[in-house]
């Protein structure tokens, strides 16, 4: 069945945006790389949504949910990571968000597999779909939900390491990991202060 296309609200006040970060495609499912959007996957089950196709020029799939200052906007890209950008920076325009108000979840080398860490602003860490929003907003100070996928092992190149799929030992921890993350998303939206706390506490040594 094909997917109906998604409307804004009919509503003046802008909502909160969340996009998870993803190659789109069977050959990118499952890899690290595409951590943000398994989490973006859960928080959209809890709330009974799906993704529908956004007009044509803003170039994403989402997911309306709310109304008035309850609004929220969940979205994943349609092009590939180090396009993210441009359908970000369109996804804002369109409907009239401005950074401060955009989560963005991706996957992090720098932080040990499972750790979860809500930032604003700061560097890409070498992250293309990161970098790429950052260029294309012309700012930095948007939110992230920095997902820990580990550093690669050995000298295995890093954007080599994240476009393999999670090992099986590390699979069944992912799930876990996705819910938790989840968790820190629905909280984000009510409350940042205590999304960030929850966040660091998730895979801290005791």
């Amino acid at each position: 069945m094909p997917a109906k296309r998604a409307n804004p609200a009919e509503t003046s006040s802008a909502p909160r945006v969340v996009v998870g970060l993803r190659n789109p495609g069977a050959d990118y499912e499952g890899t690290r790389h595409n951590l943000g959007f398994e989490v973006l996957e859960r928080v959209l089950e809890r709330r009974d949504l799906s993704l529908s196709r956004a007009p044509s020029r803003v170039g994403a799939l989402v997911a309306v949910d709310g109304s008035g200052d309850e609004r929220c906007l969940f979205a994943a890209c349609t092009s590939y990571m180090n396009e993210s950008g441009r359908v970000v920076r369109s996804l804002l325009a369109y409907y009239k968000v401005e950074p401060s108000d955009l989560l963005v979840l991706h996957d992090d080398i720098d932080l040990a597999f499972g750790r979860l860490r809500v930032q604003v602003g700061g560097g890409s860490g070498g992250h293309n779909g990161i970098r790429s929003i950052e260029k294309a907003l012309g700012t930095k100070e948007f939110n992230r939900l920095k997902l820990g996928v580990g550093r690669p092992p050995g000298s295995q190149d890093p954007s080599d390491y994240v476009l393999r799929q999670f090992t099986k030992r590390e699979r069944p921890e992912v799930g876990v990991i996705a819910e938790d993350a989840a968790d820190v998303v629905d909280l984000w939206l009510d409350d940042r202060a205590r999304a960030q706390e929850m966040a660091a506490h998730r895979g801290r040594d005791e």
